[in-house]
C-alpha cells in the first residue's frame, strides 16, 4: 500500500513523508514517490503501503559498523505465513498475514487478519474497528499531561491517522513487548490534523485501507526517527487536547517501530519467500516471512547478492534505459512493479503493451555490488481478465523512481536487513537476494 511513502519511496522526512507506501499505492508502502496517492482504490488499482523513508537515521544505534558480523544464535520458531489471495477489494498482489495483539503483559489477545506486509514501511498499524473493545491499548505517553499522540502516516496511495499505542506484537514464536503501534481511526484522536488530509486519499477504513492494517518491516526501526525527536515535522506526530491536534515532537523509542527491531532474538531484518507463479498468475499464492539473518539455518544469506542501500532513505541506484534512478527500493506493500517508460503502452495506472515485453534492469548498490535483473510486463488487462490474484508481470508507470514491487519476490529469497544490526555481510541497512 505505499504508505507515506515511507519506503515504497522512501522520502526522507523532510521531504514528503509518504508517497506511497511501498511503491503501490493503497497495495504497496513506502516513503518515496507518492506516485500512486490519486490511483482509484479500485481492483485494477496500483497499491502501495510503504510509506515515507524515516525523516532521518533513526537513532544513533543505527550507526553500526558494517564491520559487525556476529549475530546471536536463536532457536525461537521464526517463520511467518505469508499469503496473496482473493480481497474484499479484489486488490491484486496484496501480500497478507496475520499479528496477534495483546494488552502489553498480559493475556487479553486478539489475531487480526488481512495485515499487509510491507518492507517499504516501518512498524504496525491497525484499524481501530478491527480490535475488540476487550483490546484496550494504553495511549503511549505525548510531552503534555492530558495530550494524546497521534500520528499521520502518508502512503503513495494516501493516508492513515490515528493514536499511538503501546502492545505486545506476537508474530511466529516471538513477541515485540510494549511496541508502540497506530491504532487507525482512533475516537481517541477524531479530528485529523488539517495538513494531513492534504495528503491524498483517507484510508481509516477497510475498504480504503484495503485490509485491516500494515506491518511495516522494512529497514528501519522507528517510522521517522531522530527528526521527529528533535523537531516537530507535518504529517508526522501530533499532540491532541480536547480534539485539537498540533504537530510535535516524539522521543524514537515511542515512535511507531518496526516490530522486528524489537524481538528479543533473529531481530536484524526478515527473510521473504514467495514461489514463482505461471505467466498468467495464480489464484493464490503462500509463503514465508522468516525473522531474523543468519541467526538459524533457515535464514542464512547463502548465495544471495548484498546491496547496501543508503543509510538515511533506505534507497539503492537502478540502472535502466540509458538512465539511473537514485530513489529505487524494494517493496513488497506495492502491488506491481512501478518504473518510468516512453516506449510501453498505458491503460490507465497500467502497462498493456500488446505482447508480453522482456525489460531489462541492474540494481546498483552504495558499496559497488550490483544485480542485472530481467522480468516481464505483461498486458494488465488481459491479466486482471483471468480472475487471478497473483502476478509476477505487473507493472506500471513511475516518474523519476523505480519500484521494485510484490512481482519482484515471486521465486526469490529476498532479504531486509535493519539499520545498524549485525548480520553475516555486516550491518544494515541492505537488500539481499
Amino acid at each position: 500500500m505505499t504508505t507515506r511513502a515511507l519506503l515504497s519511496t522512501i522520502a526522507l522526512c523532510a521531504l514528503l513523508q509518504a508517497c506511497g507506501g511501498g511503491g503501490g499505492g493503497s497495495n504497496g508502502g513506502s516513503a518515496a514517490p507518492a506516485a500512486q496517492a490519486s490511483a482509484p482504490v479500485a481492483a485494477s488499482a496500483p497499491a502501495s503501503a510503504s510509506a515515507a523513508a524515516p525523516a532521518s537515521a533513526p537513532s544513533p544505534s543505527a550507526s553500526a559498523p558494517d564491520a559487525d558480523t556476529t549475530v546471536p544464535q536463536s532457536t525461537t520458531p521464526n517463520v511467518q505465513t505469508i499469503e496473496v489471495t482473493r480481497t474484499s477489494t479484489n486488490t491484486r498482489n496484496m501480500l497478507r498475514t496475520s499479528v496477534t495483539i495483546c494488552v502489553p503483559g498480559t493475556g487479553t489477545c486478539q489475531t487480526i487478519d488481512d495485515i499487509q506486509v510491507d518492507t517499504g514501511s516501518h512498524g504496525l498499524r491497525v484499524l481501530a474497528s478491527a480490535l475488540d473493545p476487550s483490546i484496550a491499548l494504553p495511549l503511549v505517553a505525548g510531552s503534555g499531561t492530558n495530550a494524546v499522540v497521534a500520528e499521520c502516516a502518508v502512503f503513495g496511495s494516501g493516508y492513515t491517522w490515528g493514536t499511538v499505542r503501546a502492545a505486545d506484537v506476537h508474530m511466529a514464536g516471538h513477541v515485540a513487548s510494549s511496541t508502540s503501534v497506530q491504532l487507525i481511526a482512533d475516537s481517541a484522536a477524531p479530528n485529523t490534523a488539517q495538513d494531513c488530509t492534504e495528503s491524498g486519499l483517507p484510508m481509516l477504513s477497510a475498504s480504503s485501507l484495503r485490509g485491516n492494517g500494515i506491518l511495516g518491516v522494512g529497514p528501519f526501526t522507528a517510522d521517522c526517527g531522530a527528526g521527529c525527536a528533535a523537531s516537530a515535522m507535518p504529517r508526522w506526530y501530533y499532540s491532541c487536547i480536547s480534539g485539537n491536534c498540533v504537530a510535535s515532537t516524539l522521543a524514537v523509542a515511542r515512535q511507531v517501530t518496526n516490530p522486528v527491531a524489537n524481538f528479543a532474538a533473529d531481530n536484524n531484518g526478515v527473510l521473504i519467500e514467495l514461489p514463482n507463479v505461471p505467466d498468467g498468475g495464480a489464484s493464490s499464492v503462500t509463503g514465508t516471512m522468516t525473522f531474523g539473518i543468519g541467526s538459524q539455518s533457515n535464514n542464512l544469506l547463502g548465495s544471495a547478492i548484498v546491496l547496501k542501500s543508503s543509510s538515511t532513505t533506505g534507497y539503492v541506484t537502478t540502472a535502466f534505459g540509458g538512465s539511473q534512478y537514485g530513489s529505487s527500493f524494494i517493496d513488497s506493500g506495492s502491488n506491481g512493479v512501478f518504473f518510468p517508460s516512453t516506449t510501453l503502452a498505458r491503460c490507465g495506472a497500467w502497462y498493456c503493451p500488446s505482447t508480453p515485453q522482456t525489460i531489462a534492469a541492474t540494481i546498483l548498490s552504495s558499496s559497488g555490488a550490483q544485480s542485472a535483473v530481467s522480468f516481464t510486463v505483461a498486458q494488465s488487462t488481459a491479466l486482471f481478465g483471468t480472475g487471478n490474484f497473483a502476478f509476477d508481470n505487473l507493472a506500471g508507470p513511475a516518474s523519476g523512481y523505480f519500484d521494485w514491487g510484490l512481482p519482484f519476490f515471486y521465486g526469490r529469497r529476498v532479504f531486509t536487513a535493519l539499520s545498524g544490526r549485525p548480520t553475516p555481510a555486516g550491518a544494515g541497512p541492505y537488500y539481499a537476494f
